[in-house]
């Protein structure tokens, strides 16, 4: 009776964090089928598939911004761990009215963090030289965000919460400016707009949609 009740416990704790990305290997028990959120159908969604049903409920509290109050809200967000160890929150530059390209990386590095904008680091500066050497455009022609607003820390991958609070914001800003194309930079990029559980060493050269916009998977500079 003991186990069953701690058995219990569990499946209400893994259905709570289900929407955070909780792998499906600890949902599953094995012989004792563990379901998650009590069916088979929902147990067998990947994970990209509920963290993108997730954004998607996130995304609605964000319906009616402009991209001023969208950013407004950002600067002072708490509504995941980041906030706590970040300097400047890095919202997203550039042309902010239908560009070409918005370009999408995983989030702030140390030069991001402290100067509030996105890839002005090292990949920073490989990113604006493809830019300009490569398609004869300048920074302020196309827009450049991230995934996450804040650093993660030591530059580490932001986890599945944080995306999960994070990419409502970036969804907004994409609703909002409307680019003509999204290129995703590195396979956390990818996978929050794209969804597809693929490598990104495969995925890389394979337009994708998005919302009904292209886009493009590529490496991270």
């Amino acid at each position: 009776m003991k186990n069953s009740t701690l058995r219990e416990q569990l499946a209400e704790h893994l259905q709570v964090l289900a929407p955070l990305g909780v792998p499906r290997a600890w949902v599953n028990t094995g012989g004792d089928e563990l379901i998650l959120e009590g069916e088979e159908e929902v147990a067998r969604r990947s994970n990209a598939q509920v963290l993108s049903e997730r954004n998607q409920e996130l995304s609605d509290e964000y319906s009616s911004f402009n991209l001023e109050e969208l950013r407004a809200s950002a600067l002072v967000c708490t509504k995941c761990r980041l906030c706590e160890t970040r300097n400047k929150v890095v919202f997203g530059v550039g042309k902010t009215d239908k560009p070409l390209i918005a370009f999408v990386g995983e989030g702030p590095g140390a030069d991001e963090d402290k100067q509030g904008e996105p890839f002005v680091g090292r990949a920073g500066q490989l990113l604006t030289a493809a830019i300009n050497k490569g398609l004869g455009l300048t920074r302020e022609d196309v827009y450049i965000a991230n995934v996450v607003k804040c650093r993660p820390p030591e530059n580490r991958a932001p986890l599945p919460d944080e995306t999960a609070s994070c990419t409502p914001y970036l969804f907004r800003q994409l609703e909002l400016i409307q680019p003509k194309v999204i290129v995703t930079l590195g396979q956390p990029a990818q996978m929050a707009l794209s969804g597809v559980e693929m490598g990104i060493t495969k995925l890389r050269g394979n337009w994708q949609t998005w919302r009904g916009i292209k886009l493009m998977p590529t490496f991270h500079p």
